[in-house]
């Protein structure tokens, strides 16, 4: 193989996407993960209601807001990011996120 079929052959992978995307029905609000990145801990709880109260995330029994899912949990403060996630996954719960 030439430099230039190697060269062709890496400008056609760039091309095309690694994963199809298909026409899916979306599913309204953010992962926890997202939610989770923006912050910084250790945090108390009030922080993280102050911060990302509003945002809605994607929970398997449809959309809630941090808000919501804080009033649910009696820990008042996180000292690492899974401590926080794992605390909301007791609340919300785990499995396949429901589409609209």
């Amino acid at each position: 193989m030439s430099e230039d079929d190697a060269e062709n052959g890496d400008e056609e992978a760039e091309a095309e996407p690694a994963v199809e995307l298909g026409e899916g029905t979306p599913v309204e609000g953010a992962p926890l993960a997202r939610v989770t990145a923006r912050l910084h801990f250790p945090l108390q709880k009030s922080e993280i209601q102050r911060r990302e109260g509003g945002s809605t995330i994607r929970t398997p029994s449809g959309p809630r807001t941090i808000t919501d899912v804080l009033a649910d949990i009696e820990t008042t403060y996180f000292a690492t990011d899974d401590d926080f996630r794992s605390d909301v996954e007791d609340v919300i719960g785990t499995g396949p996120i429901s589409t609209e």
